[in-house]
């Protein structure tokens, strides 16, 4: 079921939200979930390990993403947008999406780690 999950991420660095001499560099993500399954599922909740340019690592977790937890229909895309704060101009972020169906349950749809940088920051 998790891997009838496509998840598709675009990321950007919010210059005028950051302040790199106090160490804050803020991105958004922007993420849109297409359920490939043959039955609607449910975002029930979710988990992010972020690691910044220093190896320091910080998992979050809650209920749903951006306060909803959707039921997304078969052949259906559910998008939204958030962010995250780091101490340094390059990190990334993976998890997984706790999701449930009907018919068979909870289950796992990974999410791919992907890089937040600043512009020209990766060579």
């Amino acid at each position: 079921m998790g891997e009838n999950m496509h998840i598709a991420i675009d990321t950007a660095y919010l210059h005028e939200q950051s302040d790199p001499d106090a160490h804050r560099y803020v991105f958004s993500y922007h993420i849109t979930i297409t359920n490939q399954n043959p039955v609607p599922v449910q975002l029930i909740s979710r988990r992010w390990v972020i690691t910044d340019g220093n190896e320091q690592i910080q998992e979050v977790t809650g209920e749903g993403v951006v306060g909803e937890q959707p039921t997304i229909e078969p052949g259906q895309s559910y998008s939204y947008t958030s962010g995250t704060v780091l101490p340094t101009e390059v990190g990334s972020m993976q998890g997984h999406y706790c999701m449930m169906t009907d018919e068979t349950g909870e289950f796992i749809a990974p999410i791919p780690a992907f890089t937040l940088a600043l512009p020209n920051a990766l060579h």
